[in-house]
């Protein structure tokens, strides 16, 4: 059947409003930076400790921390590229890198994850003592550094890409303050399975809060419809503007880990309309979706 007469179509592409949430290009850099720096001077020193004090707990700190200084620099390489203009051959610039990069780490996490309960499985069965003062010492540390990393990036939440950098890094402090507990637990009661055994718990809460990020991300990768929008009552909003008699083949998949896009077809047989139309819906999809790069076409109908 050929496709219904197009009168108008209208692209828009409205800027992020900036409110408390949002971290600038340069903050973002900042805190990216610093927060690589100080993670990676800190899996030198866990995995030093770790080694002389034959810890496996400080040991799966350190991979996991290891991973989180790559998912840093991966998070700030996507952001990075997020901001380069598009051009001729990659038209949409490269902000899907966010949504990549966001999986990549997901991925590497899990199978840290995996070593990590292997090498514990081992350990379990024939328990080796550890140097409790030296995890406690280092933990220690750990809890003060992945705190104030988290901070830097509290501002960014809005951005899933930054926010799965403030996560892993709130997750690791409180990882940290589980080894801290383990060392004194060892300390008071001599009994060395305790330390593979924290071992476990780690992996398991690194399972439990990177499992959402993957399922996030490749849902993005796919072109799922990003979270918290509603399909159906996008659909609704716009079928509800005077004018609409109905929407047709509506689109929304994320353009990056803080970004949508959506394209439809909007049937409004009076042409007078079309205009008012076109500029409801963009309004409506801004205001109330925060869905800023739009491409709506107007059909009169069959």
């Amino acid at each position: 059947m050929p496709h219904p007469s197009s009168d108008h179509a209208s692209h828009g592409h409205c800027g992020h409003p900036h409110d408390h949430r949002t971290l600038a290009a340069s903050q973002f850099d900042r805190a990216m930076l610093l927060g690589t720096t100080l993670n990676a001077g800190f899996v030198a020193l866990e995995l030093g400790a770790g080694l002389a004090g034959n810890s496996l707990a400080l040991l799966a700190d350190a991979g996991h921390n290891a991973g989180d200084v790559l998912g840093l620099l991966l998070a700030w390489g996507a952001g990075w590229l997020a901001r380069q203009p598009a051009t001729t051959r990659f038209t949409w610039g490269y902000r899907r890198a966010t949504i990549h990069a966001a999986l990549v780490n997901a991925v590497l996490l899990l199978v840290a994850c995996g070593v990590i309960l292997w090498e514990a499985w081992h350990r379990l069965a024939a328990p080796a003592p550890v140097a409790s003062w030296t995890m406690i010492a280092v933990a220690a540390i750990g809890v003060v550094i992945n705190t104030g990393t988290a901070m830097l990036f509290l501002r960014g939440r809005r951005d899933a890409n930054v926010r799965g950098a403030f996560l892993h890094m709130a997750a690791d402090a409180a990882v940290s303050a589980g080894v801290v507990a383990a060392g004194i637990a060892i300390l008071l009661t001599g009994q060395a399975w305790i330390d593979p055994l924290t071992s476990v718990v780690i992996a398991v809460v690194i399972v439990g809060g990177t499992w959402d990020l993957f399922r996030e991300s490749l849902d993005l990768s796919l072109d799922a419809v990003p979270r918290g929008i509603d399909p159906a009552a996008v659909a609704e909003g716009l079928a509800a503007i005077e004018g609409v008699a109905a929407v047709r083949d509506l689109k929304i998949w994320g353009a990056s880990t803080s970004e949508a896009s959506l394209t439809a077809h909007l049937v409004v047989p009076e042409v007078a309309l079309h205009r008012t139309v076109l500029a409801a819906a963009r309004r409506l999809l801004h205001e109330r979706f925060h869905i800023d790069h739009t491409t709506l076409e107007i059909d009169v109908g069959d």
